[in-house]
């Protein structure tokens, strides 16, 4: 079980290099472009995606490998009060959007993270990123779901398999912020 595992794992990087090299290299140039203009990144997803999303917003605002100043990365999965009131006040499928209408400015960044592409509460957030002027970034699996209509640029990472994405995902997250620090 342990090798087969380990093999999954193995061959998905290899589709990850051939296939998606391109597209990470593009978001890494939006996020430093991002912070080089001094605006802020805004993440969120569910469950797994939450912690994702928490993991390279604390990389950004702590620090990735080099020391360096904070920087304004923000989990909009963290305000538990927030979360709560606008789930209870306007359904679940708003509780990133209406924090992404308060706290996002244009010019700012907002990744969310799907591994279906499909998430409704990420899929209002996207959109209400755009209305607003921030520049989006998705990082989904499967065929990318419905947020291939609205980022800016979607990674979609060629498999099936949830366990798989999320692992790529946060592979591709600290492939971002050695990119930020790589600004510095």
């Amino acid at each position: 079980m342990v090798i087969e595992e380990l093999n999954d794992h193995q061959q998905l990087i290899k589709k990850v290099i051939d296939l998606l090299t391109c597209d990470i290299e593009a978001g890494s140039e939006m996020i430093t472009s991002v912070i080089k203009a001094g605006n802020k990144v805004l993440l969120a997803g569910n469950g797994g995606s939450a912690a994702d999303a928490q993991h390279i917003a604390a990389e950004l605002s702590g620090r990735f490998v080099k020391e360096r100043k904070a920087l304004p990365g923000i989990a909009l999965t963290v305000d538990t009060s927030a979360l709560t009131a606008i789930a209870n006040d306007y359904g679940y499928d708003h509780v990133f959007s209406r924090q992404v209408e308060g706290l996002a400015q244009p010019g700012d960044l907002f990744i969310g993270i799907s591994t279906s592409g499909n998430s409704q509460g990420i899929l209002n957030a996207f959109e209400t990123a755009k209305k607003i002027g921030c520049k989006t970034l998705g990082l989904s699996g499967r065929d990318g779901g419905k947020m291939n209509g609205l980022c800016d640029l979607n990674i979609i990472v060629p498999s099936q398999v949830t366990a798989r994405i999320q692992e790529m995902h946060i592979l591709i997250g600290h492939i971002l912020c050695k990119a930020v620090d790589d600004l510095f």
